[in-house]
């Protein structure tokens, strides 16, 4: 069938949408703008409108990646965390929904890092990528700010639980976890991760503010 005429009512989002799922079935190296302009019943030419080239495509595809990726952790977060019932409630609803996330679309995943941290990585692009580990930072912040886990540098204990559910998503995604359920290992992993960021705290007199 020939190429149509550009007419989309969002071209945008739908070459964004296709893309994600082309990487996820066929991998990053065989994505094609003309075969998504296919798909998409537009002329070949038409994504340039958004996209100058595939590596804009895939700029584009990791950013809207964390922003997707921030949203869904930000509606986990959504739980009150004046308690420490409800903060550690919290820290499990936002642990589960990253590797969910990770977990649907693994490819997509380790793109959006990748080039988050390459060299000549845009700026909207390492901000976006910023949003999810603001997000479990605040967590901590506040949980520390009602006596929940110890004092200590938020910015480390959230780094620390953000790369140990990443690890987590990366190995599953990979089967590379030796034959042990993800949702098994995640369980664990939130109940060690949080009894150590209470360490210091259970510590008593030891404690140094």
């Amino acid at each position: 069938m020939p190429d149509q005429p550009y007419h989309h009512g969002d071209l945008r989002r739908t070459l964004l949408e296709a893309a994600a799922a082309s990487i996820e079935s066929d991998g990053v190296d065989a994505l094609s703008l003309r075969q998504l302009a296919r798909e998409a019943g537009v002329s070949h030419a038409a994504p340039s409108r958004h996209f100058r080239d595939k590596q804009a495509l895939l700029d584009a595809l990791a950013e809207d990646g964390f922003r997707r990726m921030a949203a869904t952790l930000e509606q986990a977060a959504t739980i009150e965390t004046k308690t420490q019932e409800g903060a550690r409630a919290a820290f499990d609803a936002i642990s589960r929904a990253y590797v969910e996330f990770a977990l649907a679309q693994p490819t997509l995943l380790a793109m959006m890092f990748g080039l988050k941290h390459a060299p000549d990585a845009k700026q909207e692009l390492i901000r976006a990528g910023h949003a999810s580990m603001e997000i479990t930072l605040r967590l901590v912040v506040e949980a520390q700010s009602i006596g929940a886990i110890a004092p200590g540098d938020p910015q480390r204990i959230a780094l620390v639980a953000f790369a140990t559910l990443h690890g987590i998503a990366t190995l599953a995604s990979g089967d590379l976890l030796d034959g042990v359920p993800s949702d098994d290992l995640l369980v664990e992993a939130s109940d060690l991760l949080w009894r150590g960021m209470r360490t210091k705290l259970l510590a008593g007199p030891e404690l140094t503010p």
